[in-house]
This record gives C-alpha cells, sequence and structure tokens, in this order.
C-alpha cells in the first residue's frame, strides 16, 4: 500500500463476489474486536466460507460495499436494518493492519456518510461499535455521530442529515 494515503483515491463500491474474495484473501482479524480475547482466531480464507458469509448477508436483507484504494479492496461496509426513507444501520472492516491508522476509514465512513445521506435519502444513520472499539469510536465522534445509548457490549451512535455536526 503506498504511503501516506491520498484520501482523494479512497472509492466505494458495490461488493460482488469477485470483490468479496479479493477482500477476504487478504483479511485478518482484528484482536480488538473480540471481548474476550480467548475467542481471538486468526481469519484463514476459503472459498466455501466467503461465499457463506455472502449467502447470510442476503438472507439478512443486508448489502456491502467496497472500500478501495487506488486498485486495491481495502475495506468492507455491511449496510444493516436498512429502511427507506428512515434509517439504516452500517459497520465498517478494513481488511488488516497495513490499512488502520492512515485516514482510510475515516474517509470511507465520510463518503458513506454522504452517499446515505443525499444517495439513499436515508435521514438517519446509525452505528454500534464494541466499548473496547476505541479507534472506532474516535472516528465516529470525530465524524460527528452522537451516542445514545448502550446495548451489552456495544455503543450505539447516529447521526441525521441536517445537523450541524452531519455537515461534512
Amino acid at each position: 500500500m503506498k504511503t501516506p494515503v491520498d484520501i482523494n483515491e479512497i472509492r466505494l463500491s458495490p461488493m460482488t463476489a469477485e470483490t468479496y474474495h479479493e477482500y477476504f484473501r487478504g483479511y485478518q482479524n482484528d484482536p480488538v474486536l473480540f471481548t474476550d480475547q480467548k475467542d481471538f482466531k486468526p481469519f484463514v480464507y476459503g472459498k466455501e466460507r466467503v461465499d457463506n458469509y455472502i449467502r447470510r448477508l442476503a438472507e439478512r436483507g443486508r448489502f456491502s460495499l467496497a472500500v478501495t484504494y487506488g486498485e486495491e479492496i481495502v475495506g468492507e461496509i455491511v449496510v444493516k436494518d436498512f429502511k427507506r426513507g428512515e434509517s439504516l444501520s452500517f459497520g465498517i472492516s478494513l481488511k488488516n493492519d497495513d490499512c488502520k491508522n492512515k485516514g482510510i476509514g475515516t474517509q470511507a465512513e465520510r463518503l458513506f456518510i454522504e452517499y446515505a445521506f443525499n444517495e439513499l435519502d436515508i435521514p438517519l444513520v446509525l452505528a454500534d461499535v464494541l466499548k473496547t472499539n476505541t479507534r472506532s469510536i474516535r472516528v465516529l465522534e470525530k465524524l460527528g455521530f452522537e451516542r445514545y445509548g448502550q446495548e451489552g457490549d456495544f455503543i450505539l451512535f447516529r447521526i441525521k442529515r441536517g445537523d450541524k455536526k452531519s455537515e461534512i
């Protein structure tokens, strides 16, 4: 990956079966996403495993966008709980540590919020983050999300179109 990152080279595009496989071939689990570290296991790519992941997303009514930097797929944004004209929830993951702490995730989330507000016409964007994931918490707060609750190990965030904070 090029260093430093030019945030203007970050793009979002629909995930396809091909791009899912490309993404997951370089994916590494992040230990911060495991509340109990004894549950952490390194990710091992397998075609069937990724195909099952794609199928489960579709069964749950979710869709994903690829986060690309230049020509490389470096992340995934999963859209959950899509309610046309009302709200949606999303999550982001970057494929490995080489993609983190460079502004890629922040810019991808900024682009996604603009997409949700302006292209999908969604007035309310929600996110939930493991309370141990301080990096993601900081990014959401930086982008203007406000905390509005907690469910178990997750902190709940929201941002509304038209809020001064949401003018990104």
